[in-house]
């Protein structure tokens, strides 16, 4: 199963952490997983390469990982933008794991609850 949790803080997504295979077919034919990395792709793409902010990204291919946290100081217009691209991502992959439950889950780290 691949799992996907998002980390909130002060009210905002700030990052989120992708791990695992998803197990929907054998590796070059899941289209479950193609969809979901294709998608974390394009979002840590449009972060750093267009806008290019600079958001640190850790890949372990060998775990099946990968993980990306905003920068914590970004001006107002650049994290609005972040905050389109996250929940944009966050609502996909809700909408993949309601199609697809045994592969994809999706979770909420929120910081703010923990106080």
């Amino acid at each position: 199963m691949t799992t996907v949790t998002f980390h909130s803080a002060d009210s905002r997504l700030d990052g989120f952490v992708v791990e695992g295979h998803s197990g929907y077919a054998e590796e070059g034919a899941d289209i479950v997983c193609a969809a979901v990395s294709a998608a974390v792709g394009l979002t840590e793409c449009t972060i750093n390469e267009v806008l290019g902010l600079g958001a640190p990204v850790k890949a372990q291919k060998k775990n099946a990982r990968i993980s990306l946290k905003l920068p914590p100081a970004l001006n107002e217009a650049s994290d609005n933008l972040c905050q389109s691209l996250l929940t944009g991502l966050l609502v996909y992959l809700q909408a993949m794991g309601e199609e697809y439950p045994e592969n994809v889950s999706v979770l909420l780290d929120d910081e703010d609850e923990k106080d």
